[in-house]
């Protein structure tokens, strides 16, 4: 999206997951992977110039693309979705929101008595700033929350590929973690603690 020469926003479709919360309820069964594959493309970003923001051109962005994405069926999941209804001001329907893992939210709370900012915890930079300021105990305490976190979230907080995760071998990459290692993270965490939106357009 232009504005003469200056761009003033941008939207990227990309290949949807396999499986994602939100589209069995939207089309009332499982939808094989041939059909998703087929089927469906997801947006993964809409990116709006801060100076151009408020005025509706994330909805336009959206509204104007959906019918050159190929696909008889667009879906979306989106944490900007609960405050900003732009997706289904362009004509998706929100179907519903993933609410986050009762234990991750606990984690969070026990980060925050660590002066943690849960909004900013999906700031990496943020997060390495906040443990270079803590003590040895400080940074243990936070590393004991870490290790609380759900078996099926685990994989995803270490960044490993593997299915399934040891509980022990989960802690010992914790307690090995540098400040660095340990602030992606707790940036991960705050993303898997985020509501998400799940909205889906279909082709007439």
């Amino acid at each position: 999206m232009k504005r003469k020469q200056e761009t003033v926003g941008a939207i990227v479709y990309g290949s949807p997951p396999l499986a994602v919360t939100g589209r069995r309820k939207a089309l009332g069964r499982n939808v094989p992977i041939q059909e998703v594959n087929r089927d469906f493309i997801r947006i993964s970003r809409v990116v709006i110039h801060p100076k151009y923001r408020t005025i509706g051109l994330g909805a336009k962005i959206v509204a104007e693309t959906l019918q050159y994405a190929g696909k008889p069926y667009v879906e979306t999941v989106a944490v900007m979705a609960k405050y900003n209804p732009f997706f289904e001001r362009a004509g998706m329907e929100k179907i519903t929101e993933t609410i986050p893992d009762p234990k991750t939210l606990k984690i969070i709370k026990k980060l925050k008595d660590l002066n943690f900012n849960p909004v900013f915890l999906t700031s990496q930079k943020m997060n390495l700033h906040h443990l270079e300021n803590m003590t040895q105990k400080e940074i243990k305490q936070a590393k004991e929350a870490l290790k609380q976190v759900s078996g099926i979230y685990r994989k995803r907080i270490i960044s490993v590929k593997q299915a399934f995760v040891k509980k022990a071998d989960y802690a010992q990459v914790i307690d090995e973690a540098d400040n660095s290692k340990l602030a992606k993270m707790l940036r991960i965490l705050g993303f898997l603690a985020q509501t998400k939106v799940y909205l889906l357009w279909k082709k007439e």
